[in-house]
């Protein structure tokens, strides 16, 4: 079985020490945690990353990936380079990257084949913003854009994990309901399960303002599969203690 998966995805924060910080106070906590565990940091601290997590029971992850394999392409980081760090998952098409940089669902396919290639899990994330629910267009949006990922990948769907996103509840403090996160889940799940016949191999994550507070309630239901953890994930505590529920 799948058992549950909690990511922490640190966005643009971090330093050196407070990195090292952070790491030190998780390792020191991991005794009681069952449930599988990451963090994903910026690129330039996966090498401090790399040797602090080095023999521990926390995979290393990365935010992004390129869509090129090598070359002139100043800034990008291909997945050849995470792989040199044993970088164990990448997040593909978080929302921030498909509405600040926008990214495409053809790019973010192509950036969950490329980590795929390199061993290297990917995190798809999909999601709608708040007008696309409002309007009743949630399941066809999420659809969509992991249809673009299916499409790509053929066979080896069944490698990836899959985060839920709601755009609207990203950083607000707004939560999907755990009916709400169920039933998109269920959604994707369905349509993995006519992609291919592993899907139950298939992780899929609840993000969007996951917390301390609320995990217990989102983990409780059938199809949601862990987390992919923002804001909480940068304070110790919090962190632990939704690891520690995971692991019930």
């Amino acid at each position: 079985m799948r058992g549950k998966l909690m990511v922490g995805n640190w966005k643009m924060n971090g330093s050196l020490a407070a990195n090292a910080s952070l790491v030190t106070d998780l390792l020191a906590g991991m005794a009681d945690v069952k449930c599988r565990a990451a963090v994903c940091v910026p690129s330039v601290y996966l090498a401090q990353m790399h040797s602090l997590l080095a023999g521990s029971s926390i995979d290393l992850g990365a935010q992004d990936v390129s869509v090129y394999a090598s070359g002139a392409y100043t800034g990008e980081v291909s997945a050849d380079m995470l792989r040199d760090f044993a970088v164990r998952y990448c997040i593909v098409g978080h929302s921030e990257r498909r509405q600040y940089h926008g990214e495409s669902d053809v790019t973010v396919a192509s950036k969950a084949q490329r980590a795929l290639a390199a061993g290297i899990t990917p995190i798809v994330c999909v999601g709608e913003s708040l007008a696309e629910r409002d309007a009743g267009q949630t399941e066809a949006v999420v659809k969509r854009q992991l249809a673009a990922v299916i499409h790509a990948n053929g066979h080896c769907i069944s490698e990836i994990v899959v985060a839920y996103e709601p755009v609207w509840a990203i950083g607000s403090g707004l939560t999907a309901t755990p009916e709400q996160a169920q039933h998109v889940h269920a959604v994707l799940r369905a349509q993995l399960q006519a992609a291919t016949a592993h899907a139950d191999r298939v992780s899929i994550l609840y993000g969007g303002s996951m917390n301390a507070a609320n995990a217990a309630e989102l983990l409780a239901q059938p199809d949601v599969d862990g987390g992919l953890i923002g804001g909480a994930a940068l304070k110790a505590p919090d962190f632990l203690s939704m690891l520690k529920t995971a692991s019930r």
